[in-house]
């Protein structure tokens, strides 16, 4: 993949093309839905909490038993334009088994906003959430959420409960933007060179204080292991790659108890 910048439009589109590498790549979706579903209907929490006066702007928030040990965040992918907080609920449960409040954050998509603004909401939100919940707070986020968590330790995008962020742990992180300004799908998300380039966490480095992993499934496409191997040589970061673990069940992870994905999530 360092040889991006070769490739035409069709073969970019092709690097990060999941779904058709992935077998019964459709029934995942339905699948996530129904279990959020599910998981709301038996989770204690509260629903659509607005963080900005914008459609998309809310987070759903999950308590555990007892007083919560602190507060993990997930935001979750679709590259920016797809998705929404109500598809991935049940990802929140390896967090309460834990004993920790689970906020599952919503953003808008584009091409309604630009992928900075995308940035910017994710960090009102961690800060919304964070006023409700006390103790350390444990980012993590898949594919785009993985990039927006990353962002969310970097000086210039940090929320400003920062100094509380405790563990920060990309899952299959987009780190690095440029390669998509030439894609298809940019038709979408309408990044040029510059805001390609400023949001790449791969570009900057992260704030001095949360401890980063980064995870990634070993059967992602190459495009994606380039990605996530990139951003933790450039932050110094390790880099976990899951036996077997494809784009699409890395995540299942977060719903395990003592999963590395969890250990490292709950490290400090």
């Amino acid at each position: 993949m360092d040889g991006w910048q070769r490739m035409d439009r069709a073969a970019l589109d092709d690097a990060y093309a999941n779904a058709a590498y992935i077998a019964d790549d459709e029934g995942y979706p339905p699948r996530w839905q129904a279990a959020a579903a599910a998981f709301r209907a038996r989770a204690r929490g509260e629903l659509d909490i607005p963080y900005a006066d914008t459609p998309g702007a809310g987070f759903d928030l999950f308590m555990p038993d007892d007083a919560p040990r602190g507060l993990i965040v997930f935001v979750h992918g679709g590259y920016w334009h797809k998705f929404g907080k109500s598809d991935w609920s049940h990802l929140a449960a390896g967090g309460l088994a834990a004993g920790h409040a689970v906020a599952v954050v919503g953003y808008p998509l584009a091409p309604r906003v630009r992928l900075a603004e995308i940035t910017r909401h994710v960090a009102a939100a961690i800060d919304a959430a964070a006023d409700r919940v006390a103790g350390p707070i444990r980012l993590t986020g898949h594919s785009a959420g993985g990039h927006l968590v990353a962002r969310a330790v970097m000086p210039d995008a940090a929320p400003a409960c920062i100094d509380r962020v405790a563990t920060c742990v990309p899952i299959s992180p987009l780190a690095d933007l440029r390669p998509f300004v030439a894609q298809s799908m940019n038709d979408e998300l309408r990044l040029d060179a510059a805001e390609a380039a400023a949001e790449s966490p791969l570009l900057a480095r992260p704030y001095p204080g949360p401890s980063v992993a980064i995870h990634v499934g070993a059967e992602e496409r190459p495009a994606f292991l380039w990605q996530a191997q990139r951003l933790g040589a450039a932050w110094e970061a390790p880099v976990r790659v899951a036996p077997g673990r494809h784009h699409f069940d890395v995540i299942d992870a977060l719903t395990e108890p003592g999963s590395p994905i969890m250990t490292d999530l709950l490290a400090r």
